[in-house]
């Protein structure tokens, strides 16, 4: 019987770019949708494809053998569901972290210097010099302070901003007072820009409600690049559809976003198709940490971002 584990990854050029595979692992093209050349009892270790559908993320059942997976995400939201409790799972964390908070400030820009309306004045030849808020001096609220979060943090220093962190708990770390994400009510009606970068879970899941939105002053800016669900979509779209709130999106609830969704016409909220970690930073990113990945999991390590254990 070969000591040797299988390990499958989605793309020929993942495997080309993280190789040589150490010689106790052996690689195979797998990507979800085709039939691998090697039996699927045989995978042990699984990469998944980015950003793929629910419905090609549930083929991954078919493989019974399996002892590992690996996200390209750094989210999994919804993946202990898929997986259960028959494999590890490890996710990208920190691949996408500069690419994430770049997004979230390029969002708060455009938004709050009124980029999506310049746009629309170049299309008319239409030039409309006109005030917009600006982000120097706003009330900035950052919910999230893990990984991504702190790059945001960092990015915002030079954009001399009255910072509010939110975390799960009340603290203060290196960088001073972290606020309860219980407490975002509270503070609401202080915040001008409301930057969300929290995992979805039980209590994200429409974190940002009715109740919550109405107590942001009129104005206010909504910038999510963390799951569509942590925001309740049909009380963005009221406050967005009055005009009395603007929204910069990355991410939505439902995604793809339909065509004949009303948040495509408003011109204060501004549509981008999830696109926060996908640049060209991503790859080489993503192969450095498949690199160490291998070595662990061929010494019988569990490797690096384990969030949940078999």
């Amino acid at each position: 019987m070969s000591s040797q584990r299988t390990i499958s990854f989605p793309t020929q050029e993942l495997i080309d770019a993280v190789g040589p595979i150490p010689e106790n692992l052996k690689a195979v093209l797998w990507d979800l949708e085709n039939e691998p050349r090697t039996p699927l009892e045989d995978i042990e270790i699984a990469v998944l494809p980015y950003m793929a559908s629910p419905q090609r993320l549930k083929n991954i059942r078919q493989a019974p053998n399996l002892k590992i997976v690996q996200t390209q995400n750094t989210g999994y939201d919804g993946m202990v569901d898929l997986i259960g409790d028959r494999a590890d799972i490890n996710t990208a964390a920190g691949v996408h972290a500069a690419a994430t908070a770049e997004m979230a400030i390029g969002l708060a820009i455009a938004s709050l210097r009124g980029y999506p309306q310049a746009v629309r004045d170049q299309q008319s030849g239409h030039w409309n010099p006109q005030q917009w808020p600006g982000l120097a001096d706003r009330t900035v609220a950052l919910v999230g302070v893990g990984g991504i979060g702190e790059e945001i943090r960092k990015r915002l220093e030079p954009f001399e901003v009255n910072l509010l962190r939110f975390g799960s708990t009340a603290r203060t770390d290196d960088h001073g007072q972290v606020f309860a994400t219980a407490d975002l009510a509270a503070r609401a009606a202080e915040i001008e820009v409301l930057i969300l970068i929290v995992p979805l879970n039980e209590s994200t899941h429409h974190l940002v409600d009715a109740e919550l939105l109405a107590q942001l002053p009129d104005g206010a800016t909504v910038v999510n690049v963390a799951r569509g669900p942590v925001v309740q979509t049909e009380a963005i779209v009221a406050e967005v559809a009055s005009g009395r709130l603007n929204m910069a999106s990355d991410v939505f609830d439902p995604e793809p976003l339909p065509a004949d969704h009303p948040l495509w016409q408003h011109p204060n909220a501004l549509v981008i198709p999830h696109n926060g970690g996908n640049t060209k930073a991503f790859f080489p990113r993503m192969v450095k940490l498949l690199k160490k990945q291998v070595q662990s999991w061929a010494a019988g390590h569990d490797g690096e971002n384990l969030v949940h254990r078999s």
